[in-house]
């Protein structure tokens, strides 16, 4: 079961509480999605059994941009026993192999294969200006 590990505001029950509720009472695994490196440490030290970059850029306390959080990726794989998934704004076949040298056990490709405007859209802005398609 993947959930929200970050630290925002948020109702119902903080994210350790989730991830004991998801292991020890439903007996599934969890996936933690955060954006910082002290949600992921706080998720792996609760019992998450994987760490997920997924929210990097996305809340208050992580820096938004274009690219992903391979750094996010290196520092949780050096100090995490459980595997780190790398995942957020991985665009191309260099971006995965860098988070797989940065130690992601996995990488998650998503609105990169699954969104067709955003693919034409990037596609689009590699073209030289005037370009007609003819």
């Amino acid at each position: 079961v993947a959930l929200d590990a970050t630290f925002r505001p948020r109702r119902g029950p903080p994210p350790a509480e989730l991830i004991a509720l998801v292991r020890d009472e439903l007996g599934l695994a969890v996936l933690a999605d955060v954006a910082t490196e002290a949600e992921g440490l706080a998720a792996a030290e609760a019992g998450a059994d994987y760490v997920a970059t997924t929210l990097s850029g996305y809340t208050g306390d992580s820096t938004p941009g274009p690219e992903p959080d391979i750094d996010l990726v290196a520092r949780l794989a050096g100090r995490l026993a459980v595997p780190v998934i790398a995942e957020g704004r991985l665009w191309t076949p260099e971006q995965a192999a860098a988070a797989f040298a940065a130690g992601a056990h996995a990488v998650v490709v998503g609105t990169a294969i699954t969104n067709p405007r955003e693919i034409a859209r990037r596609f689009a802005a590699a073209c030289p200006a005037g370009a007609t398609g003819r």
